[in-house]
C-alpha cells in the first residue's frame, strides 16, 4: 500500500508543482508541507495541526480526503505498540502465558462489544435526529446564503421580480438539487452556474462545500451566490467620515451586521472551536497598518478593535465563532463552513436606507 507521504508527493509532482509553489498557493509554511510528505509529524505543535494541514493539502492536490486521513490514522495506530513482549516473556515457574492471553482476549472482546454498542447507538441517535428534521424553505434575501441543508430543504431565489425554487432532492454518491431548469448533481467542492430563467445569463452559482457520502444523514453544506447585477452586495465606502479604502479585492457578497446613521468603532470578539490559522488587518487606519498572523487551537480567544473595518483570512471558517460588538449591540457573524478558506472584510459601507451599515463582505481568494 502506498504510504501517506508518497501519495502526497506523487500528487504534487504529477501536477508539476514544487513544495515552494504549493506553500504559496495554500498559505501553509513550506516546512509543514515537507513534514507531511516525509511523515515527520513531530514538526507539528499538536496532532490537530497536522490534521488541519493534511486536510487543506489533500483538497489542494485533488486527493480523496477520506483516503489520506485513513493513511494518517494507520501511521498513528502503528506508533502505538501493544505490550505483547511482556505477556509472552518466559518464566521459570508455571506458565502464566495462557491465562494472561485468555484474560486479554476477554477484555478486548468486551471492549469491542462495548464500542460496537455505542457506535450502533450513536448511529441510531443520528438517524433518529435526522428522521425528525422538518424540511425548511429558506429565502435568498441578499447576494449569498451558505449553510447546512438536509434532504427536503429548499431555497427560494428572487430574480427580476420572479421567485424560483431549488430543493435538495437526494444525498447519495452525489448531491442532487432540483432546479427550475432540471436536476443539478454536485460532487464535493464542485461549483455549477445556473441560468435560472433561461435568458442566456447565469444568475446563480451553487457550490458543494462539505459533504460525506458515508454520512448523508449529516446533510450538506451548500453555498448559493447571486451573480452580477442580481447581487445586492455593496462595495467599501469612498466618502464621508471614513477614509477611502486602498484595497482593490472585489466584493463577492455582503451580509448586514449593524445599521446606523454614522459609523462608530466596533470590536470583533472571536472564539476558536478548533485548529485555525488566522490573519487580520485593520483597514483605513494610517497608524495601524500591517497584517498579523497567528495559529489558534480550540479554546483560543481574540479581540480586535477597529474604527472602519477589518480584513480577515481564515483557514477553517467553521472553527471560528465571531461576535461583532458596538453601539451597545452584539451580533453573531457566520463567515463560512467546515474546511472553507475565507477572505472577508467586516467594514462600514454606505447604505441608501440607513446611511451606513457594518457588513460582512466576502472577497475572492
Amino acid at each position: 500500500m502506498t504510504s501517506l507521504g508518497e501519495t502526497l508527493r506523487r500528487a504534487r509532482e504529477e501536477k508539476g508543482l514544487t513544495v515552494e509553489s504549493a506553500a504559496r498557493d495554500t498559505n501553509i509554511a513550506r516546512r509543514y508541507l515537507t513534514a507531511l510528505e516525509e511523515e515527520d509529524f513531530a514538526q507539528f505543535p499538536a496532532e490537530a495541526y497536522a490534521l488541519g494541514f493534511l486536510k487543506n493539502y489533500s483538497e489542494y492536490l485533488g486527493l480523496n480526503m477520506q483516503e489520506t486521513l485513513s493513511l494518517f490514522k494507520v501511521i498513528k495506530i502503528q506508533e502505538q505498540s501493544l505490550p505483547m513482549n511482556e505477556l509472552l516473556t518466559k518464566s521459570s515457574g508455571p506458565s502464566k502465558v495462557g491465562p494472561l492471553i485468555i484474560i486479554l482476549v476477554i477484555v478486548l472482546g468486551g471492549a469491542g462489544a462495548g464500542a460496537f454498542f455505542f457506535w450502533k447507538s450513536g448511529r441510531t441517535e443520528t438517524k433518529q435526529e435526522a428522521a425528525v428534521h422538518v424540511p425548511t424553505n429558506y429565502v435568498l434575501e441578499s447576494g449569498i446564503l451558505e449553510q447546512r441543508f438536509y434532504a427536503g430543504d429548499s431555497l427560494t431565489v428572487p430574480v427580476n421580480g420572479e421567485l424560483y425554487k431549488f430543493s435538495l432532492a437526494n444525498l447519495g454518491e452525489v448531491v442532487t438539487i432540483n432546479a427550475p431548469s432540471g436536476p443539478l448533481m454536485l460532487n464535493l467542492s464542485q461549483m455549477v452556474s445556473v441560468d435560472i430563467n433561461n435568458d442566456g445569463v447565469n444568475e446563480l452559482e451553487i457550490s458543494l462545500e462539505d459533504y460525506s457520502r458515508s454520512e448523508p444523514l449529516m446533510g450538506a453544506w451548500i453555498r448559493f451566490s447571486l451573480q452580477g447585477a442580481h447581487n445586492s452586495a455593496e462595495t467599501a465606502p469612498d466618502a464621508g467620515n471614513v477614509a477611502a479604502s486602498t484595497e482593490s479585492a472585489p466584493s463577492v457578497a455582503a451580509k448586514t451586521v449593524f445599521t446606523s446613521t454614522a459609523p462608530y468603532p466596533f470590536t470583533l470578539q472571536i472564539q476558536f472551536q478548533g485548529f485555525c490559522m488566522f490573519r487580520w488587518e485593520i483597514l483605513r487606519e494610517a497608524n495601524r497598518q500591517g497584517r498579523t498572523e497567528q495559529y489558534f487551537s480550540r479554546g483560543g480567544e481574540l479581540n480586535i478593535q477597529a474604527q472602519n473595518g477589518v480584513r480577515l483570512w481564515v483557514s477553517n471558517a467553521a472553527s471560528v465563532k465571531l461576535q461583532a460588538i458596538g453601539g451597545g449591540r452584539s451580533q453573531a457573524v457566520e463567515i463560512g463552513g467546515p474546511g472553507e478558506i475565507v477572505v472577508a472584510d467586516i467594514a462600514w459601507v454606505r447604505d441608501e436606507a440607513s446611511g451606513w451599515k457594518l457588513a460582512l463582505l466576502r472577497l475572492e481568494n
